[in-house]
């Protein structure tokens, strides 16, 4: 399986990409996108299993992103590892089609807890 990480901080996606690594899922494939555009054009070329995008960025944001993939009809599994946890927020991403929205600062058992069960259908 694979696993798209997008943040447009590098110190961030490594620690996105570690805490998998903690969280058990180390099996899988981790790969990187510094913003939604370089995501989207990521998922277009290599749908991954899961992506996992921060929401602030620049040039398309994770929102956006989201957006953009379920109006051309990609389902991917996406969720938000974000500081943005408001439940005006939660409520945009869910309705937007997010499985799910990690707040930051998390721990390797919230992403086993969230994940899981995402990446185990």
């Amino acid at each position: 399986m694979k696993i798209l990480v997008v943040d447009d901080s590098k110190a961030m996606r490594k620690i996105v990409a570690r805490t998998l690594k903690q969280a058990g899922f180390e099996q899988h494939a981790v790969e990187e996108a510094e913003n939604g555009a370089q995501a989207f054009d990521a998922i277009k070329a290599a749908p991954p299993d899961l992506v996992l995008s921060d929401w602030n960025m620049p040039e398309m944001n994770g929102i956006e992103l989201l957006q953009k993939l379920r109006t051309e009809g990609n389902a991917v599994k996406f969720g938000f590892v974000t500081t943005e946890g408001t439940p005006e927020m939660r409520k945009l991403a869910m309705d937007s089609g997010a499985l799910f929205l990690i707040a930051k600062p998390f721990t390797p058992e919230t992403f086993q807890q969230v994940l899981q069960p995402v990446l185990a259908t």
